[in-house]
Parts: C-alpha cells; structure tokens; sequence
C-alpha cells in the first residue's frame, strides 16, 4: 500500500457524503468504522502475525465479511451488543455500541471499504495518521460535537513541547477527547529512549485519560490502539473526572477542559456552600464552590497533580476574571500553592467552537515554602493575541505562529527568559493586590482601533462579531440560569 494515507483517507471519507444525503451522521459514520476497523485489524494480528485474537470466534470479522444482505445487517447487530458487554478496550471501544448502518446495501459497502486493505501492514504512525484524519474531516464538516473536543494540533504539540514530559513520568488528560494530547505526549516521549522495558512501559502504563461522553471515549481508545498504546486494557476511562477524586495522581496534565460556563451540577466544596444544579459533586479536596465548569476542572487538576507534578492546560478567560470568593479564591491558591510561572493569550479563530477568548495555564506542584510566602515568584505572559488573526480555514494556526512562544518559554531554563514586547512578567506581590485578583492582564495596543487601514480582512471581522456575539450570548444565559434557581435553593 502507498504510503500518502492522504488517498486512504479521502477514500474512506468520500462514502460519508454519499451516507450523509441518506440521511447517516458524518458522526454516525466515522463511529461505525471505529466498530469496523477494529475487527478487520485483529482478523489480521490473527491471520498474519499469529496473535490470539481477543474476539470471540462468532463475532469476528471472518464471520462478518463473508455475509450479505439481512444476514450481514443482523451478525453486525448482534456482535455489537455481545461486544459491548465484554471488558477492557473491547468493551470501551464498543460501550453502548449501535448499528447506524442498518441498510445492509450501505453497511456492505463500507465493510467492502475496509476489507479491501490490509490495515495491519501500515505502519503504526501512518495508521494512526488515517484515523486523525478522518477525525479531522469530521471535525471540520460539523464544527461542532466532534468539534467541540478538536485542539488544534499545532497548540498541542507547542504545549507538549514546552512541558516536555519524560519518559518514564505519567501523563494524563481529564478531559481527552479522541486523544491529541496523549498521542503528541508519546510521540515527544518514545524517542527519548531506545530501552525495551521503557518503551513498553510508556505503551502500556504512562498514559491515561477520561471523557464523559461515550462516543468520544470510543474514538480515543480507537485512536491509542491504531499508534501502538494499550495492551487489551483501556487507557481511556468513560465517566465525569469531576464527580469524584479518582485516587492515582500523575506527573503531567496536558488538557482543553470542555467550553461552556454552566456546570450541570451541584458542587458542594469545603467552604459548605452550595451551588444548586442537577446531581451533587460532593468533593473534601474543592477548597471553593462555584458552577463554573473550568474553575472546578483547575481544583481537579489541583488534586490530581504529583507533589511535583507539571500542568498546560487550556481555559477560557473568564478563568482569569471570574468574580465572586470561588474565582478570586483558587487564583489565589494557584499563585500562592502553585508555581503559576506562564499564561499564554490565546488568539481568537483557532477553535471550531465559536466566541471562545482562551489562555493556556502553565503551573507547577510543589511542598509549602518553609518561609510562608508563594510558591509563584512571578507570572510571565505571552500575549499571542493582541494584533493576530487567524481562522480555520483561510489563516489556520500554524506551528511557526507558536515558534517565538516556544523560544521565550526557555523550558530548558526558564531562569534565563527576557522580556519581549509580547513576553512580560508581573511580580506575584504585585498579582495579589490587584482587585478580585483580576488576572486579565494585557499590554499591547490594538492597532486596528486607531487605523483604518490596519483593520483584518471582512472575513476576520465578521467572525470576530459572531465571536462576541456568542460570548454575549453565554453572559446573557448565565444571568438566566442564576435567576431561574427556584427560591429554595436561594
């Protein structure tokens, strides 16, 4: 087979548009070859490489790739629900699995697709290359649902980058989506070491992730599986990292929380106070209640940390901002419990998710200082965001648009860091007298408020309006949902 999996990719792709006019999900489709390809690929470690298959003999893909028709229609049916049941990657790539490709003309087609490669000679990385594409596709067609969870791989790589995570040291992300952070980490980790016993280790054991929703968890453990991670036990857990604390802590977060300010739950914190929403996060280690999901996410990063552990995680600005004692509460603990030494301004356009103004966190765990003060000596900034434009389509982010961030950074030694006109620090004494511990800090001048001339493109100005807009639209809903509390909860 060609090693440009670009063809593969595009082959296995053009069919969803002609499954979409029938009316199949993009989604729906990318969710059924998931189900597919993994039984395709352990015929095959079966057939060719003589492993064991981890399938049980009547819902393999032998059985399934010969029959058409209802019959094709019904096995498929049927090994879904068998292999959903079962443990370990099996059961989470299959959890609550089920046929979308009911037409058995269509679902013959697409196991046609897939039978007719052998998928197992591609080399891991390329294999892995196809899946992300086909995810990337999907994400971009819908530009939302899967798109929700879709960082752009060039911030992934930068942060994994800087954070340089060690082989031999665990990495994990609360909020994994189909895996970007995961698979960049292994990627910088397993050419740091040629030792056997390492490499599996970094395989099998040094990676782990979470998401609440199932579909994704499915396309993550997919995607682990296709680059060579994994050994029939999931890496992936299936469930909200914020119900509870989970008990094993890790040496690096890597994370893009999902957006959205609302949580859909009531969260009581050590304080007592009550934040009423459906269901109860009853959490001893949330030093604050509050219902803002991304604050509460950063208290769970908090906890799951290593005493020395490191963290790049991505959060909205109302993270910086938020009011009230929860917001001005956990900034002051991050400064004064945790080495908050870099924030990155992110620019607007780089997310599919509209009307997002966001920043990456960068802290680090350590033990109380003997001498009282903050484990934070001063935050540095990197404003990637005043004077930039970009968009998804015509002006992407790039990984040279992040070169100078990297440089600046020096994660090599960040004692020797200058500042630049887009790379200040600010004194943490400074920080913590600033009112409500507002950390929306900026600097530079917005060029196009002053010329004319300097304004973005239309394209970038009428994306930047929607942007507001729906960022309007969210304060707007807040306000609604503290109002709707019903009086007994007041």
């Amino acid at each position: 087979m060609s090693n440009d999996y670009s063809s593969l990719v595009s082959k296995v792709w053009n069919y969803a548009h002609v499954l979409r006019d029938q009316g199949i999900s993009y989604g729906d489709y990318v969710e059924q070859i998931t189900f597919l390809l993994f039984l395709k690929m352990d015929q095959e470690r079966s057939d060719l490489l003589g492993e064991a298959s981890i399938i049980p003999a009547k819902w393999r893909w032998d059985r399934l790739a010969q029959l058409s028709g209802d019959d094709l229609e019904l096995q498929y049916r049927h090994a879904l629900e068998a292999l959903a049941k079962e443990k370990g990657l099996i059961g989470t790539i299959f959890r609550k699995a089920q046929n979308k490709l009911t037409d058995p003309s269509k679902l013959k087609r697409v196991v046609s697709l897939i039978d007719a490669e052998t998928w197992i000679g591609i080399g891991v990385d390329v294999k892995g290359s196809i899946y992300e594409g086909l995810l990337e596709k999907n994400a971009a067609e819908v530009k939302s649902g899967a798109g929700q969870y879709f960082t752009p791989r060039p911030l992934i790589d930068a942060m994994v980058k800087v954070i340089d995570p060690r082989i031999g040291e665990t990495v994990h992300d609360p909020a994994c989506g189909t895996g970007g952070f995961l698979l960049s980490a292994y990627d910088h980790m397993k050419v740091q070491s040629q030792d056997r016993a390492q490499q599996r280790k970094l395989r099998e054991h040094s990676l782990s992730g979470t998401d609440i929703v199932d579909e994704v968890v499915r396309l993550c453990g997919m995607n682990l599986y296709l680059h060579g991670i994994g050994n029939g036990e999931s890496p992936i857990r299936s469930g909200d990292a914020l119900a509870n604390d989970p008990g094993e802590r890790y040496d690096v977060i890597l994370t893009n929380p999902p957006f959205g300010k609302k949580s859909s739950y009531k969260v009581i914190g050590e304080d007592g106070g009550v934040n009423t929403e459906r269901e109860d996060y009853e959490r001893e280690d949330f030093k604050f209640t509050t219902g803002n999901k991304q604050l509460n996410f950063l208290q769970h990063i908090m906890t799951v940390m290593e005493s020395t552990g490191r963290a790049g995680v991505v959060l909205p600005d109302n993270v910086l901002f938020e009011a009230g004692s929860a917001g001005e509460g956990i900034r002051k603990r991050l400064l004064e419990q945790f080495d908050f030494h870099t924030l990155l301004r992110l620019p607007t356009g780089i997310f599919y998710a509209q009307g997002v103004k966001a920043n990456i966190l960068f802290f680090d765990k350590h033990p109380p200082r003997a001498d009282g003060k903050p484990n934070t000596k001063a935050l540095w900034i990197y404003d990637l965001r005043t004077n930039q434009h970009f968009t998804l389509k015509k002006s992407p982010l790039k990984a040279a648009d992040l070169d100078d961030f990297i440089a600046c950074y020096a994660a090599g030694n960040r004692s020797k860091r200058q500042e630049t006109d887009r790379f200040k620090h600010f004194d943490v004494a400074d920080l913590l007298k600033r009112d409500k511990l507002n950390l929306d800090i900026f600097w530079l001048k917005d060029d196009s408020l002053d010329d004319v001339d300097s304004l973005p493109p239309p394209d970038v100005i009428a994306t930047e309006i929607v942007d507001n807009l729906q960022a309007a639209l969210e304060a707007f809903q807040s306000v609604a949902d503290e109002l709707a509390v019903e009086p007994e909860d007041k």
